[in-house]
C-alpha cells in the first residue's frame, strides 16, 4: 500500500483508521479494499476505503437500503441500467432497498466512504456479477 498516495487522495489526514484489509468480502471486490467497523450496535456502520481501481461487485441490499458518506478520495456510483455517478468527499448516496448498483474507486484514486446499513427485519445482501472491465475503463 502507498501510504503517501492514499494521504494524499483522501485529503491529508484520516479522521478513522482505514482498518484491516477486507478478506472476509474479499471476492466481492476487483483488487485492494480495507474495512473498519465503527459500529455494529444496531446499525452497521463501516468506513470502506478502496485502493485506485478497486470496485465491488453489483449487489443489491434486500429489505433494508445503505448510505454512503463519502470521506475522501473519488470514486464512482452506479445502479444497474443508470450512468454512473462521480463521488468526491462530502458526496451522500441513499441506496433503497432492492437497487442493484455498485460503487468503488477511480482507476487513478484511492477512494472513502462510510457505509450505513439501514436496519430491517430479514435484511440481507445478494452480490451478482462484476461491471465489464470495458465498461470501468469508459469511466474517467
Amino acid at each position: 500500500m502507498d501510504m503517501e498516495r492514499m494521504k494524499k487522495d483522501l485529503g491529508g489526514g484520516a479522521v478513522f483508521p482505514i482498518g484491516e484489509e477486507n478478506k472476509a468480502f474479499a471476492q466481492y471486490f476487483t483488487g485492494e479494499c480495507y474495512l473498519n467497523m465503527l459500529s455494529t450496535m444496531g446499525v452497521g456502520v463501516g468506513l470502506v476505503t478502496f485502493a485506485p481501481g478497486t470496485i465491488n461487485a453489483y449487489h443489491v441490499h434486500h429489505k433494508g437500503g445503505q448510505i454512503l458518506l463519502v470521506t475522501g478520495g473519488r470514486g464512482w456510483y452506479q445502479e444497474y441500467g443508470k450512468e454512473a455517478r462521480e463521488l468526491r468527499a462530502g458526496d451522500v448516496v441513499e441506496i433503497p432497498p432492492e437497487v442493484k448498483h455498485w460503487h468503488g474507486a477511480a482507476a487513478d484514486s484511492w477512494f472513502q466512504h462510510i457505509a450505513i446499513e439501514v436496519p430491517a427485519e430479514g435484511a440481507s445482501n445478494e452480490w451478482m456479477e462484476f461491471l465489464s472491465e470495458e465498461e470501468y475503463k469508459k469511466l474517467k
